[in-house]
């Protein structure tokens, strides 16, 4: 017994580090002062690029193994699933923004808006859904499994890359401290998980 409680120590204090630098930013969001000067589409739609942020730091850490108690099979579906709600809260932030002011998004689709944190979010999402889209066709498309993960890899890092400076150019209800403690975090993990995983690495025969 006593050998376990370390273990269970641990995972306990993993878990609870990860639900803070997910409920931190979002708490300090829901906090902004700014929220009462916005109606409720922008508000949701502010709310589900949140969401979507934090979700990125929970992706690679489902694809390294890195979330105890988690089995890889499980870690593997849940991956999946997360993937999912990521498309769906990104879905959610560009309709709050279409509903709130359609020439904007437009502008920012067609890479015409004066703001530049806009470009950045486009090249994130179009990286997310391109993923997704390959995600559900990767059984009929020929891609080793090598070729695949690299493909998935780069992916990631541009949504991640993207994601994360267009949060950091928006001055918005996100707190300032921990927006960035959060996207140092999406970034730390990521660049560790892709590290680990050696998608680029060529095997030796």
């Amino acid at each position: 017994m006593d050998l376990k409680r370390p273990s269970r120590t641990r995972q306990t204090l993993l878990w609870a580090a990860l639900a803070t630098a997910v409920a931190v930013p979002i708490a300090a969001a829901a906090a902004s002062p700014l929220l009462a000067w916005r109606d409720p589409a922008y508000i949701a739609a502010g709310f589900a690029g949140i969401i979507a942020l934090s979700l990125l730091l929970v992706q690679p850490l489902l694809a390294g193994g890195h979330l105890p108690g988690l089995s890889a099979q499980r870690g593997r579906r849940a991956h999946r699933w997360i993937g999912s709600l990521l498309v769906g809260m990104v879905i959610i932030h560009v309709a709050g923004l279409w509903i709130t002011s359609p020439p904007d998004v437009i502008d920012a689709l067609l890479f015409a808006s004066p703001t530049p944190f806009s470009a950045w979010g486009v090249i994130a999402m179009w990286a997310l859904f391109t993923t997704a889209l390959l995600a559900a066709l990767r059984r009929r498309l020929p891609l080793r499994p090598l070729a695949w993960r690299r493909v998935h890899t780069a992916l990631a890092a541009v949504i991640v890359l993207g994601s994360i400076v267009h949060a950091l150019l928006i001055e918005g209800t996100m707190e300032t401290l921990s927006k960035a403690a959060l996207c140092a975090l999406v970034l730390a993990a990521t660049v560790k998980v892709v590290a680990d995983l050696g998608a680029w690495r060529t095997r030796k025969r």
